[in-house]
């Protein structure tokens, strides 16, 4: 069904704004996904906050020419049947949902993504950020790597202590 001049207008005005809230926007390419997987796609993507939608390649490149912050973004790569993948609060988060369900459906394929700042990334780089863990996982490591010596000296006075009490309990009974 085509779309009506409105609803074009419509859809270019909310990936302008997508875009624009946008961190990172990855682009890939979905030739052969089925509609099902698609939307287990959408699903576990709205999980860590990625909206994943298809549009139409022209009203991408009309929304990014309206949009001031990027509107120099080399829109060469967008052709194909693409699908686009905004997160609002985290870089990693498209990627990593995108390179997670490419695991199991190796149809879908980077084919780069756009910065906040207006930078059109490779397919590589793109690889290279999937790949890094999430900013909770970074948090939880960071955390663990603070509390490790805590918890070896916690460890190794209470062994001592332990070791201590076993031996005051040993000549109380002698």
């Amino acid at each position: 069904m085509a779309l009506t001049k409105v609803k074009k207008d419509s859809v270019v005005a909310e990936v302008a704004e997508l875009l624009a809230n946008s961190k990172m926007t990855v682009v890939a390419q979905y030739q052969g996904t089925t509609v099902k997987a698609i939307q287990a796609l959408r699903r576990d993507a709205k999980a860590n906050g990625t909206k994943v939608s298809v549009v139409k390649n022209r009203l991408v490149i009309k929304a990014i020419e309206s949009t001031e912050s990027i509107k120099d973004v080399d829109t060469s790569a967008l052709k194909g049947q693409l699908l686009y993948a905004f997160n609002a609060t985290d870089e990693v988060a498209p990627a990593a949902a995108l390179a997670t369900f490419a695991k199991t459906n190796p149809s879908i394929q980077f084919v780069g993504a756009i910065t906040a700042d207006g930078k059109f990334m490779s397919v590589d780089e793109v690889k290279a950020l999937a790949a890094l863990p999430s900013k909770t996982q970074l948090i939880a490591g960071i955390i663990n790597t603070l509390q490790s010596p805590v918890n070896g000296v916690m460890s190794g006075l209470k062994g001592n202590l332990h070791g201590l009490l076993d031996a005051i309990a040993t000549k109380a009974t002698v």
